[in-house]
C-alpha cells in the first residue's frame, strides 16, 4: 500500500509540474494584456492541484473561516506549497510577499511579477525591510490581498521559529486590518519530501486584527492566533508534539 502512494505521488508531483508549464503557456496572451488573465491562470491552476491531489493522492482541502476580499494583509503560517495554493485559490486578488529568487523562477516568476508579489532579499535584513515597504507601497495603486508569511519560511509541524518584525512594519505602514491564517497541511504534504498522505488540510482564516495597534502588541495577538489555530488542527488531525 505504501509502495502505491509513492507511485500515486510521484505522478502527482510530474503532472503538477506539467500543468503549470501548460496552463502558464496557455494563458499567456490573456495575462500579457490583463491582470486578470494572470490571475484566472494561477486560479485554475491551484483548482486543478487541489483537485488531483484527492484525485490521486486521496488528500482533501478544505478552507474554514472567511476569506476576505478586501484589501487587507493576510499573514500565515507556512508549512508546505499547499498552503500558498489553497490560500491564493481562497482569495479574489492574493499577492504575496516572496524569497526573491523565486522571482527568476520559469513560469511561476512571470506570473508572480504580473499581479505584483513583493520580492525579498532575505540575506540583508535592513535594506530588505526598507525595499519591501518601499515596494508594497508602490504596489498599492493594484489592490488586493497581501500575502505575508511572518516566520519567514516554511515551518515543520511542531518546530518552532520566531516570528519576525516585517510583518508588523507593514501592518502599521499600511492601516489595513490583518486576517491570520492557520493551518496543518504540512502534516500530509511535508517539507522536502516526494510522499503526499491521505487525509484532509485545512487552512482556516481567523477573525481579522484591526490595524492601529502597537506592533508589539500586535505581533503577540497575531502569534497567538495562528499559533493556536495551527496546533489545533494539527491535534485534529492526530498530530502530537
Amino acid at each position: 500500500m505504501l509502495a502505491i502512494r509513492w507511485i500515486l505521488s510521484l505522478i502527482f508531483v510530474v503532472q503538477m509540474y506539467l500543468a503549470m508549464a501548460v496552463l502558464a503557456i496557455a494563458f499567456a496572451p490573456w495575462a500579457l494584456f490583463s491582470r486578470k488573465g494572470a490571475y484566472a491562470a494561477m486560479h485554475a491552476y491551484c483548482a486543478w492541484v487541489i483537485f488531483t491531489l484527492r484525485i490521486l493522492c486521496g488528500l482533501r482541502c478544505e478552507v474554514r473561516g472567511t476569506p476576505p476580499t478586501e484589501e487587507v494583509i493576510i499573514a500565515a503560517k507556512h508549512q508546505s506549497f499547499l498552503d500558498i495554493l489553497m490560500i491564493f485559490h481562497a482569495v479574489p486578488h492574493g499577492k504575496f510577499v516572496m524569497k526573491a529568487e523565486l522571482m527568476w523562477t520559469p513560469f511561476l516568476g512571470q506570473y508572480a511579477r504580473r499581479i505584483d508579489c513583493i520580492p525579498v532579499n532575505r540575506g540583508k535584513r535592513g535594506a530588505a525591510i526598507a525595499k519591501m515597504k518601499a515596494d508594497v507601497m508602490a504596489g498599492t495603486a493594484n489592490p488586493g490581498q497581501l500575502i505575508i508569511y511572518p516566520q519567514g519560511t516554511r515551518v515543520a509541524p511542531g518546530v518552532s521559529r520566531p516570528y519576525k518584525v516585517g510583518t508588523g512594519l507593514l501592518y502599521e505602514q499600511l492601516g489595513q486590518p490583518c486576517v491570520p491564517v492557520g493551518t496543518n497541511v504540512g502534516l500530509f504534504w511535508p517539507k522536502r519530501s516526494i510522499l503526499r498522505k491521505p487525509g484532509l488540510a485545512v487552512v482556516e482564516f481567523l477573525p481579522p486584527i484591526a490595524p492601529g495597534k502597537p506592533i508589539a502588541d500586535f505581533m503577540g495577538e497575531l502569534e497567538q492566533a495562528v499559533e493556536s489555530s495551527s496546533n489545533a488542527l494539527m491535534a485534529e488531525a492526530g498530530f502530537r508534539v
